[in-house]
């Protein structure tokens, strides 16, 4: 999916000006916006890569206006609504409006910690043979896809060479959506900064990118 979401290698949007000692949070509200979003994908069953596709297919004025995590509460407000967790008419008002729906299993507060700590794995077992080999030149796919992609557009259609193999993996494209795990192999992929920008500042400069075997083709 092509989005705002998508800015690495684009211009316009002025520098990055980190902040001096930037804290975790910039207000309470933020702390609470994370640990909804962590508890309710236990009763709402959605995954990693449904919730970042909940997040960035947002139309660019909206998800360009909001603050990071008031684009992670919109993302968390549309999962609830696809599965009737919460109704519009409730958002609106800022309080239940109708009978809790019931939900299989819920993020207790002794559960947070060990859920924190064991994360969610996505390795799986290598069931076919790596297409490409560490040294190999690849070239990211011209590609655009209307539904989630971890590929970012400024490497698409650039040649580079596999750095390393890091086995099979989730496949987002199709784990967003419901379609199943359908694992995949994971290679970093280096591609020179001339390669990627005729302008580059710097002609030793190299950007690695972790990509998945469906996005690359020999060159």
């Amino acid at each position: 999916m092509d989005g705002a979401h998508d800015m690495g290698g684009a211009a316009g949007f002025g520098p990055v000006r980190p902040e001096p000692n930037e804290p975790v949070f910039h207000a309470a509200w933020e702390r609470r916006a994370l640990a909804i979003t962590l508890a309710m994908a236990m009763p709402g069953g959605w995954n990693i890569d449904m919730s970042r596709f909940a997040r960035e297919n947002r139309p660019p004025a909206d998800y360009l206006g909001m603050s990071y995590y008031q684009v992670w509460l919109a993302g968390l407000e549309r999962l609830m609504q696809e599965r009737h967790l919460v109704e519009a008419d409730e958002l609106a008002a800022g309080n239940a409006l109708h009978p809790a729906r019931p939900v299989a299993k819920i993020l207790t507060a002794d559960g947070v910690a060990p859920m924190l700590r064991r994360g969610g794995p996505t390795e799986r077992a290598q069931t076919r043979p790596a297409l490409f080999a560490v040294g190999d030149r690849v070239r990211a796919k011209t590609m655009h896809p209307p539904t989630h992609t971890r590929l970012p557009r400024y490497v698409r259609g650039h040649v580079g060479r596999i750095d390393a193999i890091r086995g099979m993996h989730v496949f987002p494209d199709s784990n967003a959506h419901g379609q199943g795990e359908d694992p995949q192999w994971l290679y970093t992929v280096s591609f020179s900064g001339t390669e990627l920008w005729a302008d580059a500042p710097d002609p030793l400069l190299e950007v690695t990118v972790d990509a998945f075997e469906p996005y690359l083709e020999r060159a």
